[in-house]
């Protein structure tokens, strides 16, 4: 929330957040996710008094941070005022990362727009100064885009890895000698900082903002260098015990001797990833498949792009191995149905732009494996989000926090922007 004489009056008050100041960072997270609603929208959600409820918003509206938007329809009855984030005021750091690219982006959180998109090689495997690579790209970043600091909610960031999202701390990569990556960074960037699984987080922008918003038991399947895993149950995302829940990708399902990234064998990422899919066609290509692509070039990232485009094309190579991408990951969806028994499974990630050509061969998987009055239930989609929903997740991230922490005790730097 920005800093205002209702809002935050001392450093003592991060410390201790006065309940007024924690309803109101309550209101405008509903805010960011609900764009536009009424006092009497917000009270049934937030469980609080009409009359409480109003005082706030007022308040929130002598402060700028948000604005009258005009009378919702008629329903009968008078027509209640509606409010909504003031465009500009809020905004949110957003970061995806994969394996290779980091790309990092300015959400305006009052409509999720993304703007000053940037794209960065940074390699996590074997790299022991990605972490410190990582805060100099944000650092400079920050320093680059001309929008006041304290208009800056926090950054969040997706990233792949088991992450433990409630101590900060990336057991795969990034490593901080087991120390939290969100607390060093937060003292290096003097803001919030939140770091999650980029499946998880894709889950989290389809919830909030895309296609999966009045559902409530949803598989999101992130296509991508893994097969990745995103869990809504009960209209909240699951991360388990300690959020290392959603591991598609290493599922056991082939008995190729194949050597995957975690270690193991055989499983489904070996047999269903666009890394996969991009070597195959290499292989293609090099014993003298018909094909209308001539070479693939080493930045796997353009690589995929041009077998995903292809496909679209309809080049009978690229169409036959994204095929078989799609059959296998219907195989482990098959396991998923029999499991979660979801109502909905969103095909999202890099991969979904491919849109309507990985469904077929996903449901003749599901024809093949899946008991039928179970695959009956559950609706197959492609997310409209697609190769957007990791930063746009990092960005909803942000919006999660905004009433978390000011429960945390921690003191902030002193340049944080919610500090007096």
């Amino acid at each position: 929330m920005l800093v205002t004489s209702r809002t935050l009056s001392t450093h003592s008050s991060i410390r201790m957040a006065s309940k007024s100041t924690i309803y109101k960072a309550r209101i405008l997270k509903e805010l960011c996710f609900g764009n536009m609603l009424s006092a009497s929208e917000i009270s049934v959600r937030l469980q609080k008094s009409l009359p409480l409820t109003m005082r706030m918003l007022n308040e929130l509206v002598e402060d700028g941070v948000i604005i009258e938007k005009g009378l919702a329809p008629s329903t009968g009855g008078r027509r209640p005022q509606t409010y909504a984030i003031t465009p500009g005021k809020m905004y949110a750091i957003a970061v995806a990362m994969d394996q290779m690219v980091t790309k990092i982006a300015l959400v305006d959180l009052q409509n999720f727009e993304r703007t000053n998109e940037l794209k960065y090689s940074l390699v996590l495997n074997e790299n022991p100064d990605s972490l410190d690579e990582l805060i100099q790209l944000i650092s400079r970043y920050i320093g680059e885009v001309s929008i006041p600091f304290e208009k800056l909610q926090g950054v969040g960031i997706g990233m792949p890895g088991f992450i433990d999202s409630s101590k900060g701390v990336n057991y795969s990569y990034l490593d901080n000698q087991g120390k939290s990556i969100s607390e060093k960074m937060e003292k290096l960037l003097g803001l919030p900082v939140f770091i999650d699984n980029d499946s998880s987080l894709i889950a989290l922008a389809e919830l909030k903002i895309g296609g999966s918003m009045d559902r409530s038991n949803v598989m999101v399947i992130n296509i991508s260098w893994g097969i990745g895993l995103g869990m809504i149950l009960n209209g909240s995302l699951f991360r388990g015990y300690n959020g290392f829940a959603g591991e598609f990708s290493h599922m056991p399902l082939f008995n190729n001797n194949k050597l995957c990234g975690c270690g193991k064998s055989g499983c489904l990422e070996t047999e269903a990833s666009l890394k996969e899919m991009v070597n195959k066609t290499k292989e293609g290509i090099l014993s003298g498949r018909v094909t209308s692509i001539k070479f693939l070039p080493d930045d796997i990232e353009v690589a995929c792009e041009m077998v995903l485009n292809a496909a679209i094309r309809g080049d009978q190579l690229a169409v036959e191995l994204l095929s078989e991408v799609a059959y296998n990951i219907g195989r482990g969806v098959a396991i998923l149905v029999h499991i979660m028994n979801p109502e909905q499974i969103v095909f999202s990630g890099r991969g979904s732009i491919a849109g309507r050509l990985l469904l077929p061969p996903i449901q003749q998987a599901l024809n093949r494996y899946c008991i039928p009055r179970l695959a009956a239930y559950t609706q197959l989609t492609i997310s409209d989000l697609n190769k957007d929903a990791e930063i746009l997740g990092a960005a909803a991230l942000v919006v999660e926090q905004l009433d978390k922490r000011f429960t945390n005790r921690k003191p902030k730097p002193k340049n944080h922007p919610f500090a007096a």
